[in-house]
């Protein structure tokens, strides 16, 4: 029996005392727990929320690192207040991470670790890029890495199983193309870039390439697989039983072979001696790379099928209008019926608020299911830009300030992300004032013409110019990439001017990318107005091909919050004519009192 099977694991302390044990058993003297999985996905199935299993921390993003003396828990400014209130009593210490400070976990553990020490991790969920950069600041003091063990394996009794959900093929109507086609033009990929091979492993560029769905992850569409590409052949490795037969004939005519999701390290390690393989640093992991053979040659490039999915076609984006119709509808009867109780004297809370507004995205055509748990914060709840209320602690929605709602569903014809900030009361002169600069920020950049090519992070500035005028800022990125009838946040692009201006983040026609500035005041309030928007062609210029906005997110913005004079004339027509548009598209699909809201709601200004 180990030290670690005689501890209580009841606890957060507790569990961080049996993994210290194991950690001693066999000779590690620090463990690193990413937030991860052998896919380098954001939503992770239960099987592998370690980190939040063993330090009580829940948010998406986090890095947990252990030694036998300390603990941190490395999470950026979304996190801060939720992790410190989680976090307390576990006896690991938050990490406040910044913005340019992504080596921050890896400086630290050299500085905690002597010598010659050991630095344990599952090379299985650590990324290749990450590795190497722990490889790299850790060798002068001669630290060694060892990814042979699961520690959580040892200490996690009732760990989850992987998932079982079954996966089906998204309807042909909503698909531009065949799977055939997205074979052929990946193929061409790798031959220009010299490969035999090519490595996949990220969810959604799996389901994308073969037209797949399924819901092994929470709010994502997609499924547990690798995808294994030669020249002339294809091997999707998946769990036997999730694929019926009519799915496993079909991806054989295409030429994809079927194997078992436990075979696929196997697999790797009998490629032929000396094999070009493609394979992209960032979305393959550690033992990925350790199960190829010895003489593979590593052709590195940013994955293909990223780019390619990226760009939505001109039927996706039609697909995706439908869809955005059918989520405004959804959320104008949801803020109807909302605001009629609050009128009736009703005093509804933050989880009834997720609780109507789902129920109105079920009811709606295509719905399959949330694209991300609902952020429903009032007042000082709404200054954590990832709050999630619980039945434990949650606020009654009364009184005065405002509330803010993030939410979004995934329907067979798009996936929707959309923020809205509605006031309660009487909102103040200040809120009204944060509001109307964050509305600047959503209209400015919504306006933007720009260089097709751009790298996406250097559009950030042009939402935070109005804020960065008045001293204000906020920690998040101004927009990330949205998936069609996929994950929520996508690449290749990403507006955050943190972020590395690499020719993979450069605006492509058909992107769909987020547009949400904010503000936030600990304590106080929080501010977020966001619209998903698609890169279309801009009027020809003798100066080359230009890209511009089309905002593709139909919901009123609630002019209640607005302090008029700040705004200019030219936004202020920008936001009548975004009104007059929701109000012609949303009207045909409403009655009765939610269509009153909206025609009340869209009233020019």
């Amino acid at each position: 029996m180990t030290d670690s099977d005689t501890v209580s694991i009841n606890t957060p302390a507790e569990r961080m005392a049996a993994l210290r044990a194991a950690m001693r058993e066999h000779a590690i003297d620090a463990w690193w727990l990413p937030s991860s999985d052998p896919h380098n996905s954001e939503y992770l199935p239960e099987h592998w929320e370690g980190r939040a299993w063993l330090s009580g921390f829940d948010g998406s993003v986090g890095i947990l690192t252990i030694t036998q003396d300390a603990a941190g828990l490395w999470a950026d400014s979304r996190y801060w207040v939720q992790a410190e209130t989680q976090l307390e009593g576990s006896g690991i210490e938050l990490m406040k991470l910044k913005q340019g400070q992504a080596k921050a976990p890896i400086e630290w553990l050299a500085a905690q670790l002597s010598d010659g020490a050991t630095l344990g991790f599952n090379a299985q969920v650590v990324s290749l890029a990450n590795a190497r950069q722990m490889e790299e600041s850790l060798a002068p003091k001669g630290i060694k890495l060892r990814g042979d063990l699961d520690l959580l394996d040892v200490i996690w009794p009732d760990r989850p199983s992987l998932p079982q959900a079954p996966v089906y093929a998204h309807p042909e109507k909503y698909v531009d193309g065949t799977r055939a086609e997205r074979l052929a033009n990946l193929r061409k990929a790798m031959t220009d870039h010299g490969a035999d091979w090519h490595l996949l492993s990220t969810l959604d560029d799996i389901a994308w390439l073969t037209q797949l769905r399924g819901a092994d992850v929470d709010f994502n569409p997609v499924f547990l697989a690798h995808l294994l590409i030669g020249a002339s052949e294809a091997t999707l490795f998946i769990a036997p039983g999730k694929l019926d037969e009519t799915l496993t004939r079909d991806l054989v005519q295409d030429g994809i072979e079927i194997a078992d999701y436990a075979d696929w390290q196997e697999r790797l390690g009998a490629l032929p001696e000396n094999s070009r393989v493609l394979l992209d640093a960032a979305k393959i992991t550690l033992g990925t790379r350790q199960a190829l053979p010895e003489s593979a040659a590593l052709v590195e490039a940013y994955q293909p099928s990223t780019l390619a999915k990226g760009c939505k076609s001109a039927k996706d984006l039609e697909h995706v209008r439908r869809t955005m119709e059918e989520d405004g509808a959804a959320l104008c009867e949801f803020f109807s019926e909302f605001e009629g109780a609050l009128a009736s004297g009703e005093t509804p809370t933050e989880l009834d608020v997720d609780k109507r507004l789902t129920a109105k995205r079920k009811a709606r055509d295509g719905f399959v299911c949330l694209s991300f748990s609902t952020i429903a914060a009032f007042n000082e709840n709404g200054a954590l830009p990832h709050y999630h209320a619980t039945q434990e602690a949650h606020s009654v929605i009364q009184g005065d300030g405002l509330l803010l709602i993030d939410s979004g569903g995934q329907y067979l014809g798009g996936t929707t992300d959309i923020t809205r900030v509605i006031p309660i009361g009487e909102p103040s002169s200040a809120q009204r004032e944060d509001f109307t600069l964050v509305l600047k920020g959503t209209i400015g950049l919504s306006r933007a013409h720009f260089p097709e090519g751009i790298p996406a992070p250097q559009l950030d500035a042009i939402a935070r110019a109005p804020l960065w005028t008045t001293g204000r800022d906020y920690g998040h990125g101004t927009g990330h990439g949205v998936g069609y009838f996929l994950n929520v946040h996508e690449g290749p692009q990403v507006i955050a001017y943190s972020a590395s201006a690499a020719p993979h983040t450069a605006m492509r026609e058909g992107m769909i990318t987020s547009i949400e500035p904010g503000v936030y005041r600990p304590g106080q309030w929080g501010v977020r107005i966001e619209n998903l928007a698609a890169n279309r062609q801009a009027p020809e210029s003798e100066f080359g091909d230009f890209l511009r906005f089309e905002t593709l997110t139909l919901c009123p913005i609630d002019t209640r919050c607005i302090q008029r004079d700040l705004l200019d004339q030219s936004e202020i027509d920008w936001l009548n004519a975004y009104h007059a548009e929701v109000r012609e598209r949303l009207a045909p699909k409403l009655t009765g009192a939610a269509l009153d809201w909206l025609e009340k709601r869209t009233e020019a200004i």
